[in-house]
């Protein structure tokens, strides 16, 4: 094989090419997720801390695209995560290509936290990724390079037209229309009800601007439940018809399920569930599917199999200290 050539991620021409190898990975991998372009750009930026004309590498052999690898940093709890996000196209792959890419990450990310803008130098930094289970090649790579498996997570996936599980909700909790002058109020009961997830991740302002601006948003779909002037727990409902389509399926994600420490132990999230399903089934959408910690301590997994989700796909998370 001719050895590749390395050059830096080019924000105007390369969301597109970037977005259709990680499309053909996947689709080979049978991981379903296949962004457009658009949909790269705003998963990719909207932290802040992905610069697109810094913090990309594209592996490239005999002038095509063979490989990419995208880094960014978050701060988590009292430690920063570097997160890579590395992809080789599976015609290319075992041939020394991942390992070149994921070790400039490592040096990238080495000097950006070295020189200061990567959070704070004083805190541990850690490096590492995600990786489905059922895809060969990460495992190998990974050990191969010092990384450990820290945390597993699935996907979970139901039909929505299964019978739904009776969840009425406790006496003086209600469920009401997410309206815009809520969103900030709904916004900062999700963070507290995250707090003490493993690793939480410390929200931005930018993070909130992001979710409320998505294309794809319709917050009739979610379902958030009060109690008084309260904002209790909430099932963030998103339908990407363009994804859907590439994928082919009728789906729909339930994303930040989540109940304020206070209301807990009370059967609000499977009640915002069980609603959630109903609604669904109401718009003609035909899957659900969610994403949890599968060492959730707050028993997540148990609710939503006794919701009716089975397991889809199962990942990891690899780390190790990052040395700067």
């Amino acid at each position: 094989m001719t050895a590749p050539t390395f050059r830096a991620f080019d924000p105007v021409r390369d969301y597109g090419p970037v977005a259709e190898l990680i499309c053909e990975a996947n689709r080979h991998d049978g991981t379903e997720w296949l962004p457009d372009a658009e949909t790269l750009r705003v998963d990719l930026t909207h932290d802040g801390t992905f610069r697109p004309d810094l913090d990309g590498c594209l592996g490239e052999i005999d002038g095509r695209l063979a490989g990419a690898v995208m880094t960014m940093w978050r701060r988590r709890g009292d430690k920063i995560v570097h997160r890579v996000d590395l992809t080789v196209r599976p015609g290319d792959r075992r041939h020394g290509l991942g390992a070149a890419l994921l070790e400039w990450a490592e040096r990238h990310e080495a000097e950006r936290a070295r020189d200061g803008d990567a959070g704070p130098i004083e805190l541990a930094h850690e490096i590492g990724g995600w990786a489905d289970d059922a895809v060969a090649g990460p495992p190998e790579l990974a050990a191969a390079h010092g990384y450990r498996v820290v945390r597993y997570g699935m996907d979970m996936l139901r039909p929505i037209d299964a019978p739904i599980p009776d969840a009425p909700l406790p006496e003086g909790i209600e469920i009401r229309p997410v309206v815009p002058a809520d969103h900030r109020r709904i916004w900062e009961a999700d963070v507290e009800a995250f707090a003490d997830h493993w690793e939480a991740a410390a929200r931005t302002e930018s993070d909130f601007e992001w979710w409320f601006t998505l294309p794809i948003l319709d917050t009739s779909l979610w379902q958030v439940a009060w109690d008084g002037d309260e904002v209790v727990g909430g099932v963030w409902t998103m339908i990407d018809p363009d994804e859907n389509a590439r994928l082919g399926v009728n789906r729909a994600w339930l994303n930040h399920v989540s109940v304020r420490r206070p209301w807990r132990r009370r059967g609000i999230a499977a009640s915002l569930i069980a609603s959630t399903l109903r609604l669904l089934a109401e718009r003609g959408v035909e899957q659900a599917g969610l994403g949890v910690d599968a060492e959730n301590t707050s028993g997540a997994v148990r609710l939503y199999e006794r919701m009716g989700f089975v397991r889809n796909h199962t990942g990891a998370h690899y780390r190790k200290s990052l040395a700067f």
